[in-house]
C-alpha cells in the first residue's frame, strides 16, 4: 500500500534524500508538448534490471489557458503556496511551450543498455506516489467526447478535486467532486486509482512527436490498468529505447470522455528490462503495438484514428498473444475472446483513439506456459 509522508505533498527530493536513480522534474530532464526521440541525449542511463524513479507534473493548472501560474490558479481553490510543486512552478515561468503542442510535461528520455529496435522493453510499474493531495479535470476547446455540447461557456471548464484520505493510502483516498458548483457542500466521491497517462519510448529520426496522440511508440496511451503491479511492453524504436513518462492520473474512466480525467501529480518508481528481439517474437508473437500485463490480466491493445479500426487491432493482438503464450489455435482464440474477454475503449480523446482488452489469465491456469 502507498503510504503519504508528514507533509502531504512531495516536493522534488535533495539529492542526499534521492534513491540512486532518480530523475526529477527540471528544464533539463522534461519536454513541454513533445515526446523525446532518437536525436535526444538521455537525462540518465542504466542496465536492464535496475529501477528507477521518476517525479512527473501534471499540465494543468500550468496551461495558458489557466494563467499559467500554479501558484495562482490553484490559490483560488484554496492551496497554500507552499502546497504547490515548486518545479510546476518553475517549469510554467520558464519552461517553452509553443503554439500546437501538445499539453503534457514528459519527463526523460532514460537510456536501458543494450536495448535495440525490434527488441521489446518490460516496464514494471513498482510504485506510484501522489505528490499532491489534489488534482484537476478539465474540458476544453471542443476537443472531448461531446463537443457541440461542453464546455458550456468559453474555452475552458476546470474542474478541482480535493483528494481526501491519503493518509489511510492510496485505496483508503476519495476524490471529491461538488455535485453542483453553487453547492460545495454536498460532494460527490470516488475512488482514485493512479496511473501514468504516457509511458513510452523515443522514435527514431530527429523529429520529437506531438505528446497528444499515442502509437507504436506508446506515449500517450491512456490504459487506467497501468497502475502498481502492472508490467508494460514497449516495441523499442531506437538505440537505448528512451524511456519516458508523464500525464499523471489519480483517476480515469475508460474512454476519458471529457478529454482529461482527474490530472494530478505522481512520484513513478519503475523497473526496466530489456527481452531481445527473438526471444520477444518467440514468447508473444508479432505484435503491433504495446500490451501489458497484470496480476489479473494480458491486456493487448490497439490504436486508430478510427474507433472500429483501434478495436479490430487489439482483437488481431489479443489472437497474436494466445497463440504465442499458449499455443492456442487462432480460430479458437478468436471464440474464446468473443464469449470471455471485455474490450474497452481506453480513450477516444487524443486523435488517435485506443482499445485494450482484459484477457483473464486465471482461465489458463491448466494450460502449460
Amino acid at each position: 500500500m502507498t503510504t503519504v509522508p508528514a507533509s502531504p505533498v512531495r516536493q522534488a527530493l535533495a539529492p542526499e534524500a534521492a534513491p540512486e536513480r532518480y530523475v526529477p522534474a527540471t528544464f533539463a530532464t522534461t519536454r513541454w508538448g513533445f515526446l523525446p526521440c532518437e536525436a535526444d541525449a538521455p537525462v540518465l542511463t542504466v542496465s536492464p534490471g535496475e529501477t528507477v524513479t521518476f517525479d512527473t507534473v501534471s499540465h494543468e493548472g500550468i496551461l495558458e489557458d489557466q494563467g499559467r501560474d500554479p501558484v495562482a490558479f490553484f490559490g483560488a481553490h484554496g492551496i497554500a503556496a507552499a502546497d504547490v510543486l515548486g518545479d510546476a512552478v518553475t517549469i510554467a515561468a520558464h519552461g517553452t511551450h509553443e503554439p500546437g503542442a501538445g499539453p503534457h510535461v514528459v519527463t526523460g528520455p532514460v537510456a536501458i543498455t543494450g536495448a535495440e529496435p525490434g527488441d521489446l522493453l518490460e516496464v514494471r510499474i513498482d510504485r506510484l506516489e501522489p505528490r499532491a493531495f489534489y488534482g484537476v479535470i478539465s474540458s476544453r476547446h471542443g476537443r472531448g467526447l461531446l463537443p457541440g455540447r461542453f464546455p458550456v461557456a468559453g474555452p475552458n471548464t476546470s474542474v478541482f478535486c480535493h483528494v481526501e484520505g491519503l493518509e489511510g493510502g492510496v485505496s483508503a483516498a476519495r476524490a471529491t467532486l461538488p455535485l453542483r458548483p453553487s453547492s460545495p457542500a454536498r460532494p460527490v466521491r470516488f475512488p482514485i486509482a493512479p496511473f501514468l497517462g504516457v509511458i513510452g519510448v523515443a522514435t527514431p529520426g530527429g523529429i520529437r512527436l506531438n505528446s497528444v496522440p499515442p502509437g507504436r511508440h506508446g506515449g500517450n496511451i491512456d490504459i487506467n490498468m497501468l497502475v502498481e503491479g502492472t508490467t508494460l511492453y514497449l516495441p523499442v524504436q531506437a538505440d537505448g529505447a528512451g524511456l519516458y513518462v508523464g500525464d499523471p492520473h489519480f483517476a480515469q474512466g475508460n474512454g476519458e470522455i471529457a478529454l482529461t480525467a482527474l490530472e494530478a501529480p505522481l512520484r513513478a518508481t519503475l523497473t526496466v528490462d530489456v527481452i531481445p528481439h527473438g526471444k520477444a517474437v518467440e514468447r508473444y508473437g508479432r505484435l503491433t503495438g504495446p500490451f501489458a500485463r497484470t496480476p489479473e490480466f494480458l491486456v493487448p491493445t490497439g490504436m486508430n484514428a478510427d474507433l472500429d479500426l483501434a478495436v479490430a487491432e487489439c482483437g488481431q493482438n489479443a489472437v497474436t498473444l494466445l497463440t504465442a503464450l499458449f499455443g492456442m489455435d487462432p480460430e479458437l482464440a478468436y471464440a474464446y475472446l468473443s464469449a470471455a474477454t471485455d474490450f474497452e475503449i481506453s480513450q477516444v480523446v487524443d486523435q488517435v483513439k485506443g482499445a485494450h482488452a482484459r484477457i483473464r489469465l486465471a482461465d489458463f491456469t491448466e494450460v502449460h506456459q
